[in-house]
């Protein structure tokens, strides 16, 4: 099993590193080819405007779209929460359409106004995660798909699911606490056992 990680703009040799440690095979990923037989992908936090551009010039927006339809999982995080989204309050950056949620880019303000947060997060152990928001977006409507799997003290989701797909506004690569990606390596190891059996 191997979790891919989008690896055109942002942080995601932090991602790498926690797979790494929690003992997942994982690549990086810039070219359309290099997302066959992954078992999964993670869309890294960055700067949403220019991950979207990228990801046009090096063609990987159809084929991200087609591995979410095969059932593969994805889990974006910050911007890649932006990207999944099939609407977002700014008309820049396009993002994918994947995900039945709305989003506001830069919720909390500017990057001076970057804060940490403890939450619960419903699928991982009671202990609250220690949540890092830096430029974040919020999520300011769901489908009715789509689950909260965390929330502020205001209400507003910044941890959804929809089938498949994963986002966080918040960054877990930057933690040592490794539960989020170990939520989504099982949910990738899920559907590789799903698919096998078929």
């Amino acid at each position: 099993m191997e979790i891919g990680v989008l690896a055109v703009q942002g942080d995601f040799a932090e991602h790498i590193a926690i797979l790494r440690r929690i003992g997942a095979d994982t690549r990086e990923v810039r070219l359309p080819e290099q997302l066959e037989a992954l078992d999964g992908l993670i869309i890294p936090g960055g700067e949403s405007t220019t991950l979207s551009r990228l990801m046009s010039i090096y063609n990987l927006r159809e084929p991200v779209a087609e591995m979410v339809a095969e059932g593969r999982p994805v889990w974006g995080t910050c911007a890649g929460m932006i990207m999944l989204a099939n609407e977002i309050t700014e008309q820049d950056p396009v993002p994918l359409g994947l995900m039945d949620i709305s989003v506001q880019r830069n919720a909390f303000g500017r990057q001076v106004d970057s804060f940490e947060q403890p939450l619960r997060i419903s699928p991982l152990d009671p202990e609250p995660y220690n949540c890092i928001f830096i430029r974040a977006p919020v999520v300011i409507r769901v489908g009715s798909k789509v689950d909260v799997l965390a929330s502020l003290d205001d209400g507003r989701p910044v941890a959804v699911r929809q089938d498949n797909l994963l986002a966080t506004s918040f960054h877990p690569e930057l933690t040592r606490d490794t539960r989020v990606h170990q939520y989504f390596v099982g949910l990738a190891k899920n559907n590789s056992s799903a698919t096998s059996m078929r």
